[in-house]
């Protein structure tokens, strides 16, 4: 991956089909239509399409929330990975491990990182109905820390059975960003994505990013125009090389993204940090600014 061809670097993304199915609906299905609307569902090898004609590059994954739903990831964690090797000039792929899964999990990890080098892991707290403190969970983590690899955990409110009954009986509490203050205490070597603005919990995010260092802040899913203030003015000032451009595409465009980050009072020093710079320095990929001294 040659960064200084990239304009931005996309820090979330979910691909949502697979490259096996077939009679797939070409206008999209109503996955979180509740909240954003029908979106499109784009293959792996489409969403490289996307994000390369766009100079960009982008973290690409699932969600395995098996053991809530019963029901496996629609697209898997080894097509994901197989399929970014073959677009590893835009792709980074991640994998997701549902933690209710127990030594499972931690065998799937293990393998998805030996076999298939994947870059990092998602986790779902609300969708996977687990606590990120939960101490079940950490031999999980020793094996992503022991890899020197980053973890990526959903916070706040989220779309998933937004509006359903029960609202799909999805638990809003497993994702409040002050759980991830004790992983980062316990597993300081392993970095710690904080997904989203932390909607009702901003500011707890805030303080745990600025707190902790192996902590950072994705801006994904949310419209910028509809940041709270005070992470607009720590993404300016303290937490400037923590906060890191997503989009959470295909469910919000980078395009639309981009239009409301414009009118944000960011310091021109401050966007391209933002957008390319500190995950390019965070994922260890050349090219980046601090890499060339600058």
């Amino acid at each position: 991956m040659d960064i200084t061809r990239l304009t931005a670097i996309d820090v979330h993304t979910h691909a949502l089909a697979s490259v096996t199915e077939k009679n797939r609906p070409a206008t999209g299905s109503d996955l979180l239509a509740g909240v954003f609307g029908t979106i499109p569902e784009l293959t792996v090898p489409e969403l490289a399409a996307y994000y390369r004609e766009r100079s960009m590059a982008a973290v690409v994954f699932t969600v395995d929330s098996i053991t809530r739903t019963g029901k496996p990831p629609r697209v898997s964690n080894e097509e994901i990975a197989d399929q970014a090797e073959a677009h590893a000039d835009v792709l980074i792929p991640f994998a997701s491990v549902d933690p209710g899964r127990g030594a499972a999990a931690i065998r799937m990890a293990k393998r998805l990182i030996r076999d298939h080098g994947v870059r990092g892991f998602k986790f779902h707290p609300s969708d996977q109905g687990f606590f990120p403190n939960d101490p079940t969970v950490y031999p999980l983590y020793d094996v992503i820390q022991e890899a020197g690899l980053p973890a990526l955990f959903h916070s706040g409110q989220t779309g998933v059975g937004a509006g359903q009954r029960a609202g799909g009986g999805i638990r809003l509490k497993y994702s409040n960003p002050l759980h991830l203050d004790d992983v980062a205490v316990d597993f300081p070597d392993m970095p710690i994505i904080i997904a989203h603005p932390s909607v009702p919990w901003q500011d707890e995010a805030l303080s745990i990013a600025a707190h902790k260092p192996q902590v950072y802040i994705d801006l994904s899913g949310w419209s910028p125009k509809y940041f709270p203030p005070q992470l607009v003015a720590q993404a300016n000032s303290l937490l400037k090389r923590k906060v890191l451009f997503g989009s959470d595409f295909p469910a919000l465009t980078p395009e639309r993204w981009f239009a409301d980050f414009e009118k944000l009072p960011i310091k021109d020093e401050v966007r391209p940090l933002i957008l390319k710079e500190n995950a390019a320095r965070l994922f260890g990929l050349s090219g980046s600014a601090q890499e060339k001294g600058e």
